[in-house]
């Protein structure tokens, strides 16, 4: 829950009711067509990237001019060295593949598919020129694929550090453009070519709310829930009977709002994932006063408002924070 929530607290943002039902009409429709484009995915990500840009980090990092100089700052570093702009995307959908290279290890490959105001052109040539010469390029079914290798460690938003090794790039048809994994960036063009593509169910779950400024929707195999190593019996017995996750990151005009979500084997099984849940919130609650005053403060609100709920086999868990809240822990990373 705190590392969920704490994703959330750093993708959303100031997002007003006026600008929910500004988008409301459109964003699901948009979201749902970029997801498409991905190629056979075992999660799926679409996150509103010009509102986290324009409306997040100017209000959660009003209080601190420094931190927001620091973001504003590593957006136009991360531009130089991979010819990305963040600032010209609209969103992102991103696609991540498990695989499973020793017992143990889960290994997740990915590509993003961005779409906004690009200049592809100009991208892959900033990209060729911030690698020093350290690229190669592939052509793949009539697409040329550029792979640039930096091995630096980036860092977004001045919160988020990226350690990049090896970047493939490829413009797609429209507006598109394909980074990430080599294998994963040739597997979207495929997706192109009609090949390739089985993610309708994940789509729904991750684009269900269309004035959510971020979704997702996953698959949680057996092999992904033996590597995570729970130590709790009790736990690891009711996570293995979860078979979908999926959630949205949404905002009014005072809150943030989180919405996670867990499909299970049977009503049972989400019955019992529930009560340990509940049991988690109490435990949860004798932690709160011994944490700093902000992050205490927001602790307090997101189990105060958390709510748990099950519908046959599947639970889910909603909470809510004031913004007034957040934005002092925002300002003080």
């Amino acid at each position: 829950m705190t590392v969920l929530f704490a994703l959330a607290v750093t993708v959303s943002c100031s997002y007003s009711t006026e600008a929910q039902n500004r988008q409301a009409a459109t964003s699901g429709g948009g979201a749902s067509n970029l997801l498409e484009s991905l190629p056979a995915s075992d999660a799926v990500v679409i996150v509103k990237v010009k509102r986290v840009i324009n409306e997040a980090l100017p209000k959660l990092l009003s209080g601190n001019p420094t931190k927001l100089s620091e973001a504003n700052a590593q957006i136009e570093q991360l531009k130089s060295r991979t010819g990305v702009d963040l600032r010209s995307l609209d969103q992102i959908a991103l696609s991540m593949r498990y695989t499973y290279p020793s017992p143990g290890i889960t290994k997740i490959n990915s590509v993003a598919i961005a779409t906004g105001t690009l200049n592809a052109g100009a991208i892959v040539a900033a990209g060729r020129i911030a690698a020093n010469g350290k690229y190669q390029e592939e052509k793949y079914h009539g697409k040329t694929i550029y792979i640039f290798t930096l091995a630096q460690q980036i860092r977004v938003f001045g919160l988020i550090d990226l350690k990049i090794q090896d970047l493939a790039v490829c413009p797609l048809d429209g507006n598109k453009l394909a980074l990430g994994n080599l294998q994963r960036v040739r597997e979207a063009i495929d997706v192109g070519k009609g090949r390739n593509r089985s993610n309708a169910e994940l789509i729904a779950l991750a684009s269900r709310d269309p004035s959510a400024i971020a979704g997702f929707g996953g698959n949680i195999s057996p092999a992904v829930m033996e590597n995570l190593r729970i130590t709790n019996d009790a736990i690891a017995r009711d996570l293995t009977a979860v078979r979908q996750v999926y959630g949205t990151v949404g905002m009014t005009d005072k809150d943030l709002e989180l919405m996670l979500a867990a499909r299970t084997v049977d009503p049972s099984s989400a019955k019992n994932l529930g009560d340990t849940i509940e049991g988690l919130k109490q435990f949860g609650a004798l932690f709160v006063n011994r944490l700093p005053a902000a992050k205490g403060a927001l602790a307090r609100s997101a189990l105060g408002n958390l709510k748990i709920t099950t519908q046959g086999n599947e639970l889910q868990i909603r909470t809510a924070v004031a913004q007034a809240e957040v934005v002092p822990l925002m300002a003080g990373l």
